[in-house]
């Protein structure tokens, strides 16, 4: 899913495959048992991912409804709140210090290490490093840089209403100072790990993993360090990519190997269109025109015509004589008698 995120150019696209992505973050979590550590960062990232979309819904509602980021570009200078706080909301998603994402994923990271995962703890580093790269991406070509959309839509730049930047600034201070829900233990001794302890009870009898702070100091000091090495990589080559060197999101055409495949979803799309929607389509088909128009349609039509059969049958009798009832009731009380004598 980061990978995706990474030649998408939907602003609202980006951050949906980053939501992706931060779930499966939260599922290796869980995976390992350390339940605590999942429900901070689903709790951290519920700060900050809303501030990303809604600050999305911002820069598209002064965009003119536009969504894509090729199309975008300095808009800092325009929309002054929407940039502040879209920039909390990157910083706390990418994990930068301080910043309520850092101690989340801090979390999850030590957690694999704690429990001699490597292989896990590369992979989900990794995936943290790529979240740096598409998000700082978009950041940039969104805001930095030149403006390139049409004339009529800078005309019109302005930022938005309050109704939209208040929710905004609040939850750029949630994402900002989300992280005092689970300090770690290492700085805050009193305050440390509040949520985990908070849930143990919710957690007793399940096969939790030990928990990270039990690592010695050192330990956790190189692995934060090397967590905030990343980031910090990954921040000057976007910066210097981006800002400085002024570089532009690439165009589908010229997209080869794995950012074609980024581009395109690795074509999940069209395979779950090709194994789900066609065969389901085509059986409904076949129910459609077998089951339905056929069989139930065949059968509705044939109590129908029995019904209608029936009335003309029905019709012969009920003529309005009156001589030809009293026939019938006198032969009709004739049988019911000579049934009678015979039983």
């Amino acid at each position: 899913a980061a990978i995706i995120g990474l030649r998408q150019n939907d602003i609202k696209k980006v951050l949906a495959y980053s939501t992706v992505s931060q779930l499966g973050l939260m599922f290796i979590a869980l995976g390992m048992g350390a339940y605590s550590a999942a429900m901070f960062h689903l709790t951290t990232h519920a700060f900050f991912k809303a501030l990303l979309f809604l600050g999305s819904g911002s820069v598209i509602h002064a965009m003119g409804g536009e969504q894509d980021i090729r199309k975008m570009g300095g808009l800092k200078e325009k929309l002054p709140t929407t940039y502040w706080t879209f920039t909390i909301g990157t910083l706390a998603i990418i994990g930068f210090p301080l910043f309520s994402g850092f101690y989340s994923k801090d979390e999850i990271l030590a957690t694999a290490w704690a429990n001699r995962m490597p292989l896990v703890w590369v992979l989900t580093l990794g995936s943290a490093a790529i979240t740096g790269i598409y998000m700082l991406r978009m950041y940039f070509l969104t805001f930095y840089g030149k403006f390139r959309g049409t004339h009529e839509q800078e005309h019109h730049l302005h930022e938005s209403p309050s109704s939209m930047t208040v929710p905004l600034m609040i939850l750029a201070v949630l994402s900002l100072l989300g992280g005092v829900l689970n300090l770690p233990g290492m700085f805050f001794k009193k305050a440390g790990h509040w949520m985990a302890h908070h849930l143990e009870e919710n957690t007793k009898g399940l096969n939790s993993v030990p928990h990270p702070h039990h690592m010695k100091l050192m330990t956790e000091l190189v692995l934060m360090s090397l967590a905030i090495g990343v980031v910090l990589v990954v921040i000057y080559f976007l910066h210097k990519k981006y800002v400085k060197e002024n570089a532009l999101a690439e165009t589908d055409d010229k997209l080869k190997g794995w950012q074609k495949a980024s581009a395109n979803k690795f074509w999940v799309d069209e395979l779950y269109d090709f194994l789900f929607t066609r065969p389901i389509a085509w059986l409904s088909k076949i129910g459609h025109t077998m089951v339905d128009n056929q069989l139930v349609d065949g059968i509705v039509t044939l109590v129908g015509k029995t019904v209608t059969e029936g009335d003309k049958v029905v019709r012969l009798v009920q003529n309005g004589n009156i001589e030809f009832y009293l026939f019938g009731m006198v032969t009709g009380i004739i049988l019911i008698l000579l049934f009678n004598f015979l039983i």
